[in-house]
């Protein structure tokens, strides 16, 4: 049996803001990252380093425009695989005889196939009905900070800065 005090207390730990000394603030994930792998490439420990996004925002980048030519493209394409899948596993169109000879019927496979790709469409186009209200595009959303800043422990600060400062030296 578990500790119920313990565990509450690594939970509370995971969900603070870490604090620390700051090595760095940084415009983009990108430049912070590369910072980060140069501190690692010269054996700071990777479990000490925390990458801190500040002032974040959703940001959500709208790709196309949804309409029922393409619910029933995505349907389709959908229903194909699974009904692939499907007929694979159940083995479709394959008839072994009684004198063990086997027999192939590629309509039967085919079959499956067309009718999974049918009710795939059928089924994105229902939920497009049912939700066309809601929006009329595709998107897919990101949370993005204004800023980076990179973060180690105050006791590992003296060594973080001397790889920061030698990686300054040499550049």
């Amino acid at each position: 049996m578990s500790d119920a005090r313990k565990s509450s207390k690594k939970n509370n730990s995971v969900l603070s803001i870490p604090r620390g000394h700051s090595l760095g603030e940084f415009r983009t994930h990108t430049e912070a990252t590369e910072f980060v792998n140069r501190l690692v490439a010269a054996d700071f420990k990777a479990n000490k380093v925390t990458i801190l996004g500040h002032d974040l925002v959703m940001v959500e980048k709208v790709r196309s425009r949804l309409g029922y030519g393409r619910v029933a493209a995505s349907g389709v394409l959908t229903g194909f695989w699974l009904g692939l899948i499907f007929a694979l596993l159940i083995g479709a169109g394959f008839d072994v005889g009684a004198d063990g000879e086997i027999n192939y019927a590629p309509q039967e496979f085919l079959a499956v196939i067309v009718i999974a790709a049918g009710v795939g469409m059928l089924v994105n186009i229902l939920r497009f009905l049912a939700s066309k209200n809601k929006r009329g595009f595709l998107s897919s959303q990101m949370p993005v900070a204004a800023r980076y800043e990179v973060i180690v422990p105050e006791e590992d600060a003296g060594k973080a800065m001397q790889i920061v400062n030698m990686a300054r030296d040499l550049s």
